[in-house]
């Protein structure tokens, strides 16, 4: 089984910065795609950046400039890095990653999410 924890979001004002981590842990041959999600009140979850192996980022189009996602293949993390950070982005975010267990079977698996909210 693998498990995904998120670090803590929290509140901070518009223009400010914030760093989410993600650690995945258990029993985890390797990780292929490591993915931030999130999802605002009365919206639909939405993609906002995701890595691959050979790090690849590719990032929802309300973040491009503003978002960095990195990994650490060596400690199964992922890290958001979010910059000028605006009300809109206020979200629960979740961390999800995929790949191969040490059964040589596919998961995909979530983390609980995270609070982030953006307001003055």
């Amino acid at each position: 089984q693998v498990q995904v924890v998120e670090s803590e979001g929290g509140l901070v004002q518009p223009g400010g910065s914030l760093r989410l981590s993600c650690a995945a842990s258990g029993s985890i041959f390797n990780i292929h795609n490591m993915y931030w999600h999130r999802q605002a009140p009365g919206k639909q979850r939405e993609l906002v950046a995701l890595i691959t192996t050979a790090g690849t980022t590719n990032y929802g189009d309300s973040v491009k400039g503003r978002f960095t996602i990195s990994r650490d293949n060596a400690k199964n993390t992922v890290i958001l890095q979010m910059n000028s950070l605006k009300p809109e982005d206020t979200a629960v975010y979740y961390c999800n990653v995929n790949g191969y267990g040490t059964n040589r079977e596919w998961f995909d698996a979530w983390g609980q999410g995270t609070q982030v909210t953006v307001s003055s």
